[in-house]
């Protein structure tokens, strides 16, 4: 049995490198983008397939692990850090269905149209740069409550 967990263990701590890995390049990718049609375009598009392709379901990956590990007895599903970091999972999990998909989605609109400059285009960037960041320290708690296990 421990060899299961230790695997668990691994696939858990490596689909948290890609996935948190892959999160963290799209504020670069779009940076390096800003303000022109083709490149703001491709670096969406970039975003939006590491998202879809890499990052999401590495985040599944995580999810079933931990669950998995909670499940064959070796942590609590009561446990408080376990409870923040699922509640943060859903969180991210609601946030990035609800808002950050539809977000990127219209962004990628709009630079294909070419239009970066607009008004709605710089609204949509901003959004971006605001929500991306709330996202990321969500994941950060989430992180926190996985190395140090808080208690009450």
């Amino acid at each position: 049995m421990a060899g299961v967990y230790l695997a668990l263990k691994f696939i858990h701590i490596l689909s948290a490198i890609v996935a948190v890995g892959s999160n963290i390049t799209y504020g670069v990718w779009s940076a390096r983008s800003s303000g022109q049609p083709v490149p703001t375009s491709f670096a969406l598009k970039g975003i939006k397939f590491i998202d879809d392709r890499i990052a999401n379901p590495a985040y599944g990956v995580l999810l079933v692990t931990g669950l998995v590990m909670v499940f064959l007895g070796h942590f609590s599903i009561t446990a408080l850090w376990v409870i923040v970091a699922l509640a943060g999972f859903v969180a991210v999990a609601v946030l990035g269905v609800a808002v950050y998909s539809p977000l990127l989605r219209d962004q990628i609109r709009l630079a294909d149209a070419g239009d970066v400059t607009s008004p709605e285009a710089v609204a949509l960037s901003r959004r971006g740069r605001i929500f991306g960041p709330v996202l990321g320290i969500i994941v950060l708690v989430i992180l926190a409550m996985m190395v140090f296990k808080p208690t009450l």
